[in-house]
């Protein structure tokens, strides 16, 4: 027995039979489908409620304006873009800023500038990474212990070492395996993906105090060895 608004192949269909198909059939023919979105491409096209011509002037006028500061703007970012480049890339530390995964002359120059370039600021790189807030907030109370994320932190940074770590996902093996195990643990992706992040600024800060340039193995021997293994 066919039972009505299901397939043959479908559970609902108790028996195969040749007559189902066919009952299928006449009813997409009733349908008429083709007909139906005939009839709504011709309404679509035809000539709707207007607005009165002033109104239409006037929201033409406001488009127009629009798409020249947007055009504008787009040639200022350019510019920006240019010196940015231009004058971080003269900074003493910029090679190693390029070095790291996912960091790039803009996002590179954005993490430089907010996390500043005195190298006695940070005692440690736990003190780098609690002021960049990608290191857990611990909470304990009795015998539960919770991890949070901080809420009070420099967003400008966070942001731009949360966009590193996407990055790194693709472009270092060892940022991959770190995402990859702490989603398969359960973390959903905004703690895995800040785990991440956790990690890389360690490793700059690492790469920083000794004025060395990032290298994939030494960043991460633990998770290279899994990887050869």
């Amino acid at each position: 027995m066919c039972v009505p608004g299901r397939s043959a192949s479908s559970p609902g269909c108790l028996r195969r039979s040749p007559g189902c198909g066919r009952v299928h059939r006449r009813r997409a023919r009733r349908r008429d489908i083709p007909a139906k979105a005939t009839a709504i491409l011709a309404a679509l096209r035809s000539a709707q409620l207007g607005q009165p011509e002033a109104v239409t002037a006037a929201y033409a006028v406001t488009a127009r304006s629009l798409i020249a500061v947007i055009t504008v703007l787009n040639e200022q970012v350019k510019t920006l873009q240019g010196q940015v480049e231009a004058v971080f890339g003269r900074h003493p530390d910029a090679e190693i800023y390029l070095s790291q995964p996912g960091l790039g002359p803009i996002l590179g120059a954005r993490v430089l500038g907010e996390f500043g370039d005195d190298p006695h600021r940070y005692a440690s790189g736990k003190a780098r990474k609690n002021y960049a807030a990608t290191s857990p907030l611990t909470r304990a109370s009795g015998k539960k212990k919770i991890l949070a994320a901080r809420f009070i932190r420099n967003d400008r940074l966070t942001d731009a070492l949360m966009a590193q770590a996407f990055t790194a996902l693709s472009t270092s093996a060892g940022a991959r395996a770190l995402y990859d195990a702490e989603r398969a643990r359960g973390t959903e992706h905004n703690p895995a993906l800040r785990k991440v992040a956790n990690r890389l600024v360690g490793i700059l800060h690492g790469c920083l105090k000794t004025r060395t340039l990032y290298n994939e193995a030494t960043a991460w021997p633990h998770r290279e060895n899994r990887l050869a293994a």
